[in-house]
């Protein structure tokens, strides 16, 4: 018997971890002032963004909300830059050097994340099909 389709498997977080670790490899290669040194160090940030961005982020939104409005949605790539500079902040191993790097290299990730996603979201649609 196969899981609902909204259950959360083991299978789906690793991936989510996996999609975020190439996001911050591609960021750490292509973005000037982000750092990561080792895979087990890539592998425990992307785990630990991953959370930030499901448990630490949610709330930060609703708590700067107005200002999210009054800059009609900007304001969200200043929360990405600051969950991706917490999550470099959390390893010895990941260094960002300032604010623009952190910016550049959230914008990279999501980028990554958002192109892999669809890419997985077509193939599950070409299987199910």
């Amino acid at each position: 018997m196969k899981p609902p389709v909204t259950s959360t498997t083991v299978r789906d977080i690793l991936l989510r971890i996996a999609v975020v670790g190439l996001g911050l490899w591609i960021a750490g290669e292509i973005v000037p002032g982000v750092t990561i040194v080792g895979l087990p160090t890539l592998i425990m940030a992307a785990a630990v963004l991953g959370f930030l961005n499901a448990i630490v982020k949610p709330i930060l939104v609703l708590l700067s909300l107005p200002f999210i409005l009054v800059t009609l949605g900007l304001f969200l790539f200043v929360l990405n830059a600051a969950t991706f500079a917490l999550a470099a902040w959390l390893f010895e191993g990941f260094r960002v050097a300032g604010f623009g790097s952190a910016l550049l290299g959230s914008i990279v990730v999501s980028i990554a994340s958002w192109a892999v996603a669809i890419l997985i979201r077509d193939d599950r649609r070409r299987t199910q099909s």
